[in-house]
């Protein structure tokens, strides 16, 4: 039976969440080691589609549990008494953070974009499919939630304690179909964090080939080296090394903040005030152009010149004063 201890005891051990931080990076290393096409592609080709299946396939479940549509009306329905600025910014920072702006991954996969591919028609599934994903998601996780917590909206805490403490108890006191349901769950889960990782990885091997000129398969050996070697102190931070806490943080939670929180917004304003004012919008422009008329054209310049740098300082400050407990988003 799941409990509220589990979790937090498995990965407070020394060694099994070595041992599976390795495969998974094994795993990550070996899609991106047969390329883009013969090894991104073709992965995300099959895990794409079945995490879709799997994510409305879990939200049907969620949905149809006994006491799970007051869940529903709480998802659904708009509580304008707890609308604020912060609100907004915790959204703006959710989209940012989602949609992958300001990393790696965008400039690498647009360079393997061929020349007449569709750049706004690009953006607009991209647009399509993270909000269907991510309405499906709290169709999937919202509902199961009320269900088997008889309603307690304390339930809903955020982070892992959600996926990985409430959402197990769910499943297991659904009997077996919530077996099922939760072993597929956690494969969609599975299938999602590979995907992004992937990407990750792709990007730091692209660069570093360029870089050095180095095969794939040396390239892709040596990231795997380096990703081993950085992220075991994450692995063990809530265990062997919990003692080390920066900021009062553990060592994942602390890299969390400084990469998402801290890093990617301030690339995310230097790329705005680079695009906007050193190189000019027209580079982007004209690019676009090349393979659709760019209707938002008029829209993309002023939100890179003026509202994008704003909304990343926002996010940003807001960002870290949340971390710091100065204020609760």
């Amino acid at each position: 039976a799941a409990n509220d201890t589990y979790f937090s005891n498995y990965i407070a051990q020394p060694v099994e969440p070595l041992v599976w931080l390795a495969v998974y990076v094994g795993i990550t290393a070996l899609i991106v080691f047969f390329g883009v096409q013969k090894g991104v592609e073709k992965a995300s080709k099959v895990m794409m589609p079945v995490l879709a299946v799997l994510s409305v396939g879990v939200a049907v479940y969620s949905v149809t549990r006994p006491g799970a549509l007051e869940g529903v009306a709480y998802y659904l329905t708009p509580d304008f008494s707890r609308f604020s600025p912060m609100t907004v910014l915790a959204a703006m920072g959710q989209m940012f953070y989602s949609m992958s702006l300001a990393m790696g991954i965008m400039v690498t996969y647009g360079s393997y974009m061929k020349k007449e591919d569709d750049l706004e028609k690009s953006v607009k599934q991209i647009e399509l499919f993270d909000t269907g994903m991510a309405f499906v998601a709290g169709l999937m996780i919202i509902p199961a939630v009320f269900a088997f917590s008889g309603g307690d909206e304390a339930a809903l805490n955020k982070g892992a304690g959600l996926m990985f403490v409430t959402l197990p108890k769910v499943f297991a006191d659904a009997g077996t179909l919530g077996l099922v349901f939760g072993g597929l769950f956690f494969l969609l889960v599975l299938f999602a964090a590979l995907t992004s990782s992937v990407s990750l990885m792709e990007t730091v091997v692209s660069i570093f080939q360029d870089k050095f000129h180095w095969s794939r398969k040396k390239t892709c050996g040596l990231v795997l080296v380096g990703c081993l070697i950085l992220a075991a102190p994450s692995s063990l931070g809530y265990g062997t090394l919990s003692w080390i806490a920066p900021l009062g943080l553990s060592i994942l939670d602390f890299f969390d903040f400084i990469t998402n929180s801290v890093m990617m917004p301030i690339v995310a304003f230097c790329t705005c005030v680079f695009v906007g004012y050193v190189v000019g919008t027209k580079v982007v422009v004209n690019e676009v152009k090349r393979s659709s008329p760019f209707k938002r054209e008029k829209l993309f310049v002023v939100v890179v010149k003026y509202v994008a740098p704003v909304c990343i300082v926002l996010i940003l400050v807001s960002s870290i004063l949340d971390t710091l407990g100065v204020i609760k988003i």
